[in-house]
């Protein structure tokens, strides 16, 4: 197992970077998303001769047959420019489109908007009237609205 693993390394070490990026390039093409951030053909002029690398990440390459599996890459490779994002360490890809994550979203939270609705036009009535009390609701007996608020704090002189 070790020397086909081996073969396969060193045979994709050989190749010339270009050929690599071609490769990776044409089997991405039919998976690439597209985003508003989408790096165009244009050469870069700040790369400064630095190679203009494929915006491919990591993490839809085959996770055996590298040298650095856990990075998904060959010793020697040149890194992309923005490595951070595009490495197994950047942000994760959405396992589904975003339109379809809204959609199924939207739906969840239809189905509990409609559930309460239901649930509320199903339960009955109270089959009793609610207790009421003379008086304003007993405001008299109590001492009156101002008898039942809340006391304030004062300081008094020994205090201060």
């Amino acid at each position: 197992m070790f020397s086909s693993v081996a073969g396969r390394v060193a045979g994709a070490a050989s190749r010339p970077l270009a050929a690599r990026s071609k490769t990776l390039l044409i089997a991405s093409s039919a998976r690439t998303r597209t985003y508003s951030a989408q790096p165009s053909d244009e050469v870069d002029p700040q790369l400064n001769g630095y190679p203009q690398l494929p915006f491919e990440s990591r993490q839809y390459l085959p996770a055996k047959g590298w040298q650095d599996e856990l990075m998904r890459r060959n010793y020697g490779d040149t890194l992309h420019e923005k490595d951070e994002l595009l490495s197994m360490w950047g942000p994760d890809i959405p396992p589904i489109e975003p339109s379809t994550a809204l959609f199924r979203f939207t739906l969840a939270a239809l189905g509990f908007v409609t559930a309460g609705l239901v649930i509320k036009a199903s339960v009955p009535e109270m089959p009793a009237v609610r207790r009421e009390y003379p008086f304003s609701g007993l405001v008299t007996e109590l001492g009156g609205l101002e008898e039942n608020k809340a006391r304030t704090e004062e300081l008094t002189e020994a205090e201060e």
